[in-house]
């Protein structure tokens, strides 16, 4: 099948326990939306194959942060990917934090696992770290319009 150059074709996957980062990916998917020539894909890691995502131009990863970093199915993939022929030049992460103490910890070390597993990705935008109020949520407010925002902000750099 011919690919659709007039098309950037962006992939979310995310891992989550109670559903918040899940909302936060369905979010940064809607503001890539809004941006033309854009198409996005979002599922959980947990139901999908890294090969899955070998066709994409850029792969966004998040993840609740989990004793100060990212899930260990999320390492697992990165590691996966890694092992694969990508397509993809791009890559942007995102987490969800409860403690003050915990902001961006998953976001930086997802980063650094990316850069160290997949050199040749480059990332588009620091990442994004949205906070829960509390273990099962909900998301604190004004954190879904900073959502998609980043979205918006990576769809515009995307562009085709």
């Amino acid at each position: 099948m011919e690919r659709d150059r007039s098309r950037t074709k962006v992939f979310i996957v995310y891992d989550t326990k109670y559903g918040n980062t899940r909302i936060v990916a369905e979010e940064i998917a809607k503001g890539l939306r809004e941006v033309e020539g854009i198409e996005v894909h979002v599922e959980d890691v947990e139901r999908l194959r890294p090969e899955s995502v070998a066709d994409s131009d850029a792969i966004l990863i998040g993840s609740p942060n989990h004793l100060g970093g990212p899930a260990r199915t999320i390492k697992k993939f990165i590691d996966r990917l890694g092992e694969i022929e990508l397509r993809a030049s791009w890559f942007a992460a995102f987490d969800t934090y409860l403690a003050r103490k915990d902001f961006e910890k998953a976001v930086r070390k997802i980063e650094k696992r990316v850069e160290e597993r997949i050199p040749r990705l480059k990332q588009i935008a620091p990442g994004l770290s949205i906070r829960v109020k509390g273990i099962k949520g909900p998301i604190a407010e004004n954190e879904l319009l900073r959502c998609r925002e980043f979205g918006r902000r990576l769809g515009s750099r995307l562009q085709p």
